[in-house]
């Protein structure tokens, strides 16, 4: 029988909760070695796994795969830059980078030295008529802070001037301070400071890419270029009249300047105004053809780079900016208008044996003939008393309508901002002392370059053309405006030459260029009131050569004093006039005009016009014992300015034998005027005429 002990168990059955761990083969637990099967004992663990726990396992998953591809990411981004490292430093190493760039390397870099073009973003570059460049914009940089992140301003500012001495410390320091994002400490880094500045390591401080104006030949045409402002905005000249065209287009601007023409005329402007003494001058030299000028010289002047800081005094343009009376020049307009008119003749004499006299206003003659003049004698010896006489014989309506047709009553049109406007008596005023002191040049203000203009289209046949600071194109139409008869311009041509050759402007002769023009001197009126005794503005306004004329060339002193080599006279035919020969002698070259030796004879025989010309048989005359003809009304003249203007024959009139006393009549005028410590100002004053006293030269 068996023992009912002696059966085997049944086995453990496991809880659906649990999980075997470690167990035998299907489950079974391992027996111990050397028991018996009986003996056996379960060595099963069981781990109980919950939800979230699994949730856990699913994330960390998760984020692994995460950092897998991050990782992967930034192998391939570290792997590109080492790539791009490689290739820029030892592959294909590029080359330094520089921020500026000198006017010498641009221009040497260009073809046959000119400048062609312009990098996009820069300023236009200003060129004279030869493509030689004038103006010039170069890139750089400027210094910027971050206030927010400097920590020691005063420190930082006495480190920045280590570097940048022009810094103003305490105001450095105090643009540090500022709660701004964002303050200006200097311009125009150039690159060597650039540099040392990044090696300080300055949190906050930095560099802005900007450009910087360059004038590379300093004082050349100063008031003619003008200058821009630190955010290169034209403020003047022809960087303000052609702001827009210069931001916009990147083609050089082309001027009508020719650089060596004028700085032959600014040599000869110093010379003459060291010689003499003169606190300013002016020249000019303008074809008088096409009303490109050539050359605009205004003394003293400045260094274009320093335009910001340099004296009004000094960016004061007398050519263009001052209005003076231009004295004995405007005898030339005279002389015109009464031939142009057909009521003088060239035989014509006037009185020029007595002064006029007007209550306290007297015309005398400067070394007058105290005779009667015949109409050559007056320009050639700048007769006050004849071109009064002429003047009030043509009358006043057609002097203001001969004047108006000239340009004489508004600007001259140059391309420049400062161009002002003549200073005229109205129409009211405009009275018989007017009309004889304008007929010599006194009673209106004008510039410079209104006397070129007019003077230019008495030599050109008659056609009055706009001055222009542009350069032409040979092929290019000029709009001009016919102002007299061409036979007008051709007798006055050879008036002109008669000055040089026989009058007060023999100084400016200079043989083969055969040139013609005419001296003026006037008072200078006092910021008063009234007149400066010994303060005179003499011109000199000339043309050549008058055979076939080309070019005008003005030339002013502002206040000469005699000399010596003068005996004592500070006239224009003492004074300005040879400085005015030696530039025609000096451009006539550059110009491509040789002087004409071998036909000398030939030229001068057909330019030849007595001083004393005979009156042709049955020919009216004016003169000594010719009986006066009534005088012509003003209200009932006529006069035509245009290409269809009539060749006038009315009867000829002489000065009234009485004159009324006028009322005194004002002028004002625009000079520069010394002050006591030196300094020069500009004065816009008026003058009683009827208190004044002109005499000619």
């Amino acid at each position: 029988m068996s023992d009912p002990n002696d059966f085997d168990p049944p086995p453990e059955q496991p809880s659906p909760d649990s999980v075997p761990l470690n167990g035998g083969r299907n489950g079974r637990p391992a027996q111990r070695r050397g028991a018996s099967r009986f003996d056996a004992v379960p060595r099963m663990e069981n781990v109980r796994v919950t939800a979230p726990d699994l949730a856990r396992r699913v994330a960390l998953e998760k984020t692994r795969s995460r950092l897998v591809i991050a990782a992967g990411g930034f192998t391939v981004l570290f792997a590109a830059v080492l790539t791009k490292l490689a290739l820029a430093t030892i592959v294909m190493p590029l080359a330094p980078h520089r921020v500026e760039k000198t006017v010498e390397e641009i221009v040497d870099s260009a073809p046959h030295g000119t400048v062609e073009a312009t990098l996009p973003g820069q300023r236009a570059m200003i060129t004279d008529r030869n493509g030689q460049p004038m103006a010039i914009s170069l890139n750089t940089v400027a210094l910027f802070a971050d206030p927010r992140q400097i920590g020691d301003a005063e420190a930082t500012a006495k480190e920045l001037k280590q570097v940048l001495p022009r810094l103003d410390l305490d105001e450095t320091t105090e643009r540090l301070k500022r709660d701004k994002k964002f303050v200006y400490l200097a311009r125009e880094i150039t690159p060597r400071e650039e540099q040392t500045i990044n090696n300080l390591g300055i949190p906050g401080v930095d560099f802005q890419p900007t450009q910087h104006r360059e004038y590379p030949l300093g004082r050349t045409a100063a008031q003619v270029l003008g200058g821009v402002d630190v955010d290169e905005n034209g403020f003047a000249g022809v960087e303000k009249y052609f702001d827009e065209r210069l931001r916009t287009q990147t083609d050089p601007l082309r001027l009508s300047v020719d650089l060596q023409v004028q700085a032959a005329v600014r040599e000869e402007l110093v010379k003459a105004m060291e010689t003499f003494s003169a606190i300013g001058g002016c020249g000019i030299v303008m074809d008088v053809h096409t009303g490109e000028v050539l050359a605009m010289v205004s003394l003293p002047d400045y260094d274009a780079n320093q335009v910001r800081t340099a004296p009004a005094d000094d960016r004061f343009n007398r050519a263009v900016e001052g209005t003076y009376e231009p004295g004995s020049t405007f005898k030339l307009q005279t002389a015109s208008m009464a031939l142009d008119s057909g009521m003088v003749h060239i035989w014509d004499e006037f009185d020029a044996s007595h002064d006029i006299h007007i209550g306290r206003f007297t015309i005398s003659d400067f070394e007058g003939k105290h005779r009667w003049l015949f109409l050559p004698e007056v320009l050639a010896y700048s007769s006050n008393l004849g071109a009064a006489h002429i003047a009030l014989t043509i009358g006043g309506e057609r002097q203001r309508a001969w004047l108006k047709g000239m340009g004489m009553f508004g600007k001259t049109g140059i391309e420049l901002p400062e161009a002002a406007r003549p200073i005229i008596q109205p129409a009211s005023a405009w009275k018989e002392v007017v009309t004889m002191t304008v007929g010599f040049g006194h009673g209106i203000s004008v510039t410079p370059l209104h006397v070129v203009r007019g003077t230019a289209a008495v030599a050109n046949g008659g056609m009055l053309v706009r001055p222009t600071i542009l350069a032409r194109d040979a092929d290019e139409p000029v709009d001009g405006v016919r102002v007299m008869q061409p036979q007008t311009s051709d007798i006055m041509r050879r008036l002109m030459r008669l000055v040089v050759t026989d009058g007060f402007g023999k100084s400016a002769e200079v043989p083969g260029y055969y040139p013609g023009g005419k001296t003026g001197t006037a008072e200078k009126v006092q910021a008063h009131g009234g007149y400066k005794k010994h303060a005179n503005v003499a011109a000199f306004m000339s043309v050549f050569p008058m055979n076939a004329p080309r070019y005008a060339v003005y030339m002013m002193l502002d206040e000469p004093h005699a000399t010596k080599a003068t005996y004592g006279y500070a006239t224009a035919g003492w004074v300005v006039a040879p400085a005015a020969g030696k530039v025609i002698g000096r451009i006539g070259p550059m110009l491509g005009m040789l002087p004409d030796i071998q036909d000398m004879p030939e030229i001068n025989q057909a330019l030849a016009i007595p001083l004393q010309p005979g009156r042709p048989p049955g020919a009216p005359a004016r003169g000594p014992g010719s009986a006066p003809a009534p005088a012509v009304a003003d209200a009932a003249v006529k006069t035509t300015v245009g290409p269809n203007r009539p060749n006038l024959t009315v009867p000829a009139t002489v000065l009234p034998p009485a004159m009324s006393r006028p009322a005194p009549d004002i002028r004002r005028q625009t000079t520069l005027e010394r002050r006591p410590g030196g300094s020069v100002v500009a004065v816009s004053a008026v003058a009683p005429v009827a208190a004044a006293s002109f005499v000619g030269r």
